[in-house]
């Protein structure tokens, strides 16, 4: 693993941390499934749900991924960086259900510990399409421009935001 966290060195100035985060700080602080979504050249966006990334990223592979990333310590949580790039692998839905299979075999009926998990993640990656190769300078780019975009606009999170949230519906700008 130690080379793996070397491959990726240029990105281990991004920080990952527990939960959703309306917007990363200077040093990232989002949570994997955010890194994720900008490596992969998405705007910024709060995740407090796997169902909000866009459809190129695994479902189970990334709820396995926050999973990991809420119950870990602040180390081991950033031995997750270096899977921010390989979560957009979405496949066919029967390679989806096999991934599934595959991370439920692994962590059902016991304790998920870290180690497990971690086993689980890369073995649910090494099903079905792999996500396409960036370079370390275009991650780089991407994560680097997250943190320098002025945060939006706090959202409505009266009962009523959240519904329209759960809606897909826009807030109406006033």
């Amino acid at each position: 693993m130690e080379a793996a966290v070397t491959q990726f060195g240029y990105i281990l100035n991004w920080t990952l941390k527990a939960g959703s985060h309306q917007f990363p700080g200077p040093d990232g602080g989002t949570c994997i499934n955010e890194a994720a979504i900008v490596a992969a050249g998405f705007p910024y966006q709060p995740v407090w749900r796997v169902e909000v990334m866009p459809r190129c990223f695994s479902r189970p592979i990334c709820r396995l991924a926050m999973l990991l990333n809420d119950e870990a310590d602040d180390v081991q949580r950033q031995r997750l960086l270096p899977f921010v790039t390989r979560l957009a692998c979405a496949d066919a839905p029967e390679v989806e259900r096999l991934r599934q299979n595959y991370i439920n075999a692994r962590t059902s009926g016991r304790p998920l510990n870290f180690e497990n998990g971690l086993m689980a993640l890369e073995g649910a990656l090494a099903i079905g399409r792999q996500a396409t190769l960036l370079s370390g300078d275009e991650v780089s780019e991407r994560l680097d421009q997250a943190k320098c975009i002025p945060e939006p606009a706090t959202p409505d999170r009266t009962m009523i935001g959240k519904i329209k949230e759960w809606l897909g519906i826009e807030a109406e700008v006033s």
